[in-house]
């Protein structure tokens, strides 16, 4: 199995900042993509930013410029640096990973979650 625990969510100001973290654990053979993905009350969930193995990566039209994702593969980590946060932004943030194993193949996960609320 693998686990992805996700940090950093909290509560910033309008034009703040955050930086969310998420770590993979486990049995990874490789990782083949890391993202991020938001859900807010009452919308459906949706790509905010991803990384491939490779380096390449993809951003949501709303955040480019804003956030930027970044990828220690050493650590199995992801990050997600936000800045100039608008109220829109405000959602329940997750972590997903396409991950191979031996065992398993290649499968996608999830992590639980962390919320990020922008108010004044």
């Amino acid at each position: 199995q693998v686990r992805l625990v996700e940090s950093g969510g909290g509560l910033a100001q309008p034009g703040g900042s955050l930086r969310l973290s998420c770590a993979a654990s486990g049995s990874i053979r490789r990782i083949n993509s890391m993202g991020w993905y938001r859900q807010a009350p009452g919308k459906e969930r949706e790509l905010v930013a991803s990384v491939t193995n490779g380096g390449s990566t993809n951003y949501a039209t709303s955040v480019k410029g804003r956030f930027t994702i970044s990828r220690d593969s050493a650590k199995n980590t992801v990050y997600l640096q936000m800045n100039s946060l608008e109220p829109e932004d405000a959602a329940l943030y997750y972590c997903n990973a396409e991950v191979f194993s031996d065992w398993l193949g290649v499968r996608t996960y999830w992590g639980q979650g962390t919320q990020v609320t922008v108010s004044s």
